[in-house]
């Protein structure tokens, strides 16, 4: 009984041993693909979360101007349109 006792704590010693050098061996793999990919990334000129965030809302902002600078054109034609009328009655009675 003793030395199934002794085999099996020397076999669960070596499956611990090689779990534990599994996890160390996957730690590089993943440590290696993460360097891999920030590689090709900083290669592809792509932009960080940050900037993207940063020209989407100067993006946003430059869009509400220039739905403002919409209205106030709108608004400026229709005054200009209004008066149009007027300048033309005005140059027949003059004549």
């Amino acid at each position: 009984m003793q030395v199934d006792n002794r085999l099996l704590d020397d076999l669960a010693r070596v499956a611990g041993g090689a779990f534990g050098a599994l996890a160390g061996v996957r730690g590089e793999v993943e440590a290696r693909l993460k360097q891999q990919f920030e590689r090709i990334l900083s290669e592809m000129d792509m932009v960080s979360r940050e900037e993207f965030e940063a020209v989407k809302a100067m993006a946003a902002k430059a869009r509400m101007g220039q739905e403002t600078l919409e209205k106030r054109v709108a608004a400026l034609e229709a005054a200009l349109a209004a008066q149009k009328p007027r300048a033309k009655a005005s140059r027949k009675t003059k004549a």
